[in-house]
């Protein structure tokens, strides 16, 4: 196991270098593309993650920072891993793409589609904060970076349940049988990338044991948490920090530990598609979604870990900065759609009834 280091430069320039993203930067061209998006007069993305009320800020924010009208709007969607993946694939193949963005922790697969010519080029100036991520291959210039990280670990609500462990071993005998989740990696490429990183530390027994609980397959990450607050399950092995912040703010008591053998990486790269109906607003977006201000909203509501250079997170309890995690390693340049539907086999042999 090899594990990610992103080094002191991802810890140290603080809430200090929170600003909006300056317009005078790019000259003419950045003048030139907010006229653009005025004209094109909204913008499309879909997203795997972001809740309603984080687009609503996002998109606030986006419209303030570039001066545009609040007839300018913004189009989210948000789907799940599978789903995007099969939505992008179905317009690339009829050729009438709809979208301008997607953003989705399917790197490999990302890396693909810009091998295959279907990402936009664009070098955008927030690009220069994120060569930490460049480095380390979570990202690549003029095509994509992430516009914030999520992890799934054991995750379970503490006014009924009173697990102690801090490994990955200590979760097989702790649950009951189907009292539990377990992220659908058959259906998800999110949860298929965390089981081909997590079964390198753990092997694959710790899997069997698990499917000898008879687990309940999920998906959404949102159902996952209401059946912790619920009671209906005892503990999410798959959970998400991102919905116990957003459950907690309400009353929840959810906790997860960040397990010692690590956590897989979960980074949501965000891209536009090469033939984008709104590109000049969809370059706009990338640059606003990696500012400070934009990362600062993404880690506040939805327990995102910023990739950007000095940038320090607002929640550390649940969107811990990039240097103080303890990462399982994946190549995901390396990494093949083969490889992940290997895994995938693997998996629903493993799981299957």
């Amino acid at each position: 196991m090899r594990r990610r280091d992103f080094g002191a430069g991802l810890i140290g320039l603080g809430a200090a270098t929170l600003a909006r993203p300056a317009l005078a930067q790019g000259g003419d061209s950045r003048a030139q593309l907010i006229e653009g998006a005025k004209r094109e007069g909204s913008v499309s993305y879909f997203d795997t993650v972001l809740q309603p009320e984080t687009n609503d800020e996002l998109t606030a924010g986006f419209r303030k920072a570039y001066g545009l009208p609040s007839s300018f709007r913004v189009n989210y969607t948000l789907s799940n891993t599978g789903n995007l993946i099969t939505r992008v694939e179905q317009e690339l193949q009829a050729g009438r793409v709809t979208m301008d963005i997607a953003s989705i922790a399917s790197p490999t697969w990302v890396f693909e589609k810009v091998r295959d010519g279907h990402v936009m080029e664009y070098e955008s100036p927030e690009y220069q904060h994120y060569g930490d991520v460049f480095a380390a291959g979570l990202g690549l210039p003029r095509h994509f970076a992430f516009n914030g990280a999520y992890l799934f670990a054991p995750m379970w609500n503490s006014e009924t349940v009173n697990f102690t462990g801090r490994s990955w071993q200590d979760v097989p005998g702790f649950v009951q049988a189907r009292r539990f989740s377990l992220g659908d990696a058959s259906i998800s490429a999110a949860y298929l990338a965390t089981f081909m990183g997590l079964r390198r530390v753990v092997g694959d027994d710790w899997f069997r044991a698990v499917a000898q609980k008879r687990p309940n397959f999920l998906v959404r990450s949102e159902q996952i948490a209401s059946r912790l607050v619920s009671n209906q399950d005892m503990m999410a092995i798959f959970g998400q920090p991102t919905r116990a912040l957003q459950n907690n703010a309400n009353g929840a008591k959810l906790k997860f530990v960040m397990p010692t053998e690590g956590v897989v990486l979960m980074p949501q790269c965000s891209f536009i598609l090469k033939k984008a109906p709104h590109p000049n607003a969809a370059k706009l977006w990338i640059d606003y979604i990696l500012t400070p201000e934009a990362q600062a909203i993404l880690a506040r509501r939805e327990a995102m870990s910023s990739g950007r250079t000095g940038f320090q997170s607002p929640v550390t309890d649940y969107a811990p900065n990039m240097g103080s995690m303890k990462l399982i390693d994946l190549d995901w340049r390396a990494l093949s759609t083969a490889d992940m539907q290997k895994a995938r086999a693997d998996w629903q042999a493993i799981f299957a009834s």
